[in-house]
């Protein structure tokens, strides 16, 4: 009788909330990033124990990655990847991503398995945060003291050894910070330090704007959005007199692709509702 009263109570209360999230964009702005954390929690975990049969690899990670691709599909969140062929194979390359939000977690679940071979740079912060810290230092993060700035440099010119010797891909956010505008917000030049030191190709990778989320009215909807994996840019024979040159033709690129795939993404949502 206890069991059946507790099973008849869990069901009323799940119907509840899908009732409250149905009236309430408020409440499903919260219910949907709380279901997000909780998924990919439960799924950066359980593996924890598999990933010490290989640790600091990047393979640790996979599993953990096809839950927060699950996690994007409950929360209703589209990602169609685009660009594959221009994928870089026979090296390694720094990775740049424009940065809007925590969800971007889902971002970088989409291009581990096709990239490969990738590992993140993350403050030092992180790798304290229970069996998610624990799992990020198994998965091969890099961790990155931002307070104690020349214990920071020296972890960043030590990427570039890592890049060179594992052929890895470093996925970095050049903006610095999460950012929803209309452009890019202006890059950082820690990446393109990485990239000229190891000699090896900038690998663009543009996400389209969120466009179905609003932080400040606390608004998300289902919707999708697209990652544009964009040719390499090369830096073999480049110096650091070549950087702000870099720089520029970096950010030229991704945020001409950054508004023309946002445009084309609200151009088929709006397309999708006339149909309706």
């Amino acid at each position: 009788m206890l069991e059946m009263s507790c099973s008849s109570i869990g069901v009323a209360l799940f119907f509840l909330a899908v009732m409250i999230c149905a009236i309430s964009e408020v409440a499903r702005y919260h219910t949907k990033h709380f279901v997000f954390v909780i998924i990919s929690a439960i799924w950066a975990t359980w593996p924890i124990p598999l990933m010490f049969f290989r640790v600091r690899d990047w393979r640790n990670a996979l599993i953990p990655a096809w839950g927060a691709r699950q996690a994007a599909k409950v929360i209703g969140i589209n990602y169609q990847v685009r660009g594959k062929e221009n994928i870089v194979k026979d090296s390694g390359a720094v990775v740049l991503i424009n940065h809007q939000s925590n969800l971007d977690l889902c971002v970088l679940a989409q291009l581990w398995p096709i990239l490969q071979r990738c590992t993140v740079i993350s403050k030092k912060q992180v790798l304290y945060f229970g069996t998610f810290g624990l799992a990020s230092w198994l998965w091969g993060t890099i961790f990155i003291d931002r307070v104690k700035k020349e214990e920071a440099q020296s972890t960043v010119n030590s990427t570039a050894e890592i890049i060179k010797r594992r052929k890895a891909k470093v996925l970095m956010y050049p903006e610095g910070k999460r950012h929803t505008g209309s452009s890019l917000l202006p890059f950082k030049k820690g990446g393109f330090h990485v990239a000229i030191d190891s000699q090896t190709p900038i690998q663009p990778v543009v996400v389209s704007r969120y466009y179905f989320i609003n932080d400040k009215l606390k608004k998300f909807d289902s919707g999708t959005s697209y990652i544009t994996i964009l040719p390499p840019i090369p830096t073999k024979g480049l110096t650091k007199a070549d950087l702000p040159q870099l720089i520029e033709q970096t950010y030229q690129v991704m945020n001409k692709v950054y508004q023309e795939s946002t445009q084309e993404a609200l151009e088929s949502h709006m397309e999708s509702l006339k149909l309706d």
